[in-house]
């Protein structure tokens, strides 16, 4: 073997390692929503976001338009970090200060609800694209008023539910909670936060404690108040997921988040061609927010940050290093050739 083509090989030896592991290393889309109890964004989607029925979420497409509710498992903060009472201001806690969701900060207390009791409740958060992480949940103090802005402070200071990578089952994040005693309209606000990403993400459930189902007035409990009733809150059903995921525009590359970065998918969405993730046919269309067949119950998260599109990505990445190095290496080769001629 020549000197050259002694150099030629290992270069490429040393250059192959390094591109396979950036190809592996690429972000991978998590994305997900509280559905017991409904978050408010989930509720508006299940409306439907061109007709929907109540006046809250008539009132938010107004604020913000209907994408944002197409993208409704996209409340998020690529950069929390585990910093997010830090990163997300008063006022702005539900939309996760991303201007696409400001329709969902609106303070008022007529938002579709959910019935809740003290005591144990069990969770579910419809994971679209599952990973390893954190769930923590915050309920909103006594001197809660739903007629004005939600404030950090607003929020009792621990979460009353703490769960680490939960138990995956038929689709959703099951685990349950100990909720404390309220009378009321109160407000439960969760965070997901990725243990393989600095991604978080956000909901805010309206809840109910007793028989009032709505009014305003301060300490959630809904006295002195003339108002109608607020609807129950409807969680999304697969048909309406599968139905819209054509109009989500989350892993498109047009789906823009506040906090300064952008959320493009490195590739197709999460599990593509794995129906255990609702992937899809594995083209570079819109995320499937929830298609094809759910996991099997005590499906557990994801072992790593990679997830079903990490494996095919670094497949083909390799496919394409092995073809270059084929030309590489025939182009040396030649030129060696007529070197010696």
């Amino acid at each position: 073997m020549t000197a050259r083509r002694k150099a030629t090989g290992i270069a490429l030896v040393g250059i192959a390692p390094l591109a396979l592991t950036a190809l592996a290393a690429s972000p991978a889309a998590a994305h997900g929503s509280m559905t017991d109890p409904v978050s408010r964004v989930s509720a508006c989607y299940a409306e439907g976001p061109e007709s929907p029925r109540s006046a809250a979420c008539k009132a938010a497409v107004a604020a913000g338009g209907t994408q944002a509710f197409y993208d409704w498992n996209g409340v998020r903060d690529g950069n929390a970090g585990g910093q997010s009472k830090e990163k997300i201001p008063d006022g702005k806690l539900c939309s996760a200060n991303d201007a696409t969701y400001k329709g969902l900060d609106l303070p008022r207390a007529d938002w579709p609800s959910s019935k809740m009791a003290a005591g144990k409740h069990t969770f579910h958060y419809k994971a679209t694209a599952p990973h390893k992480g954190s769930f923590e949940l915050y309920i909103t103090k006594g001197s809660y008023d739903p007629t004005k802005p939600l404030k950090w402070s607003d929020l009792e200071s621990k979460p009353f539910a703490k769960v680490t990578d939960p138990t995956l089952t038929n689709g959703d994040y099951v685990f349950d909670g100990k909720v404390p005693a309220r009378s009321g309209r109160h407000l439960i606000y969760s965070i997901w936060q990725r243990s393989d990403s600095p991604e978080a993400f956000y909901t805010c459930s309206d809840v109910v404690f007793g028989k009032d189902n709505g009014g305003s007035g301060s300490g959630g409990s809904g006295s002195g108040s003339s108002a109608a009733p607020a609807p129950t809150a409807s969680a999304p059903t697969d048909t309406q997921i599968a139905e819209g995921a054509g109009k989500s525009s989350i892993g498109t590359g047009r789906h823009g988040h506040g906090g300064g970065t952008k959320h493009t998918d490195a590739a197709p969405a999460t599990g593509a061609d794995d129906p255990a993730l609702g992937g899809g046919s594995g083209s570079d269309g819109p995320h499937p927010n929830g298609g094809g067949s759910k996991p099997a119950d005590g499906q557990r998260l994801a072992e790593t940050g990679g997830d079903g599109s990490t494996g095919p990505l670094a497949i083909g990445g390799a496919a394409v290093l092995a073809a270059g190095a084929a030309v590489l290496f025939t182009t040396a080769r030649r030129k060696a050739a007529r070197h010696r001629g």
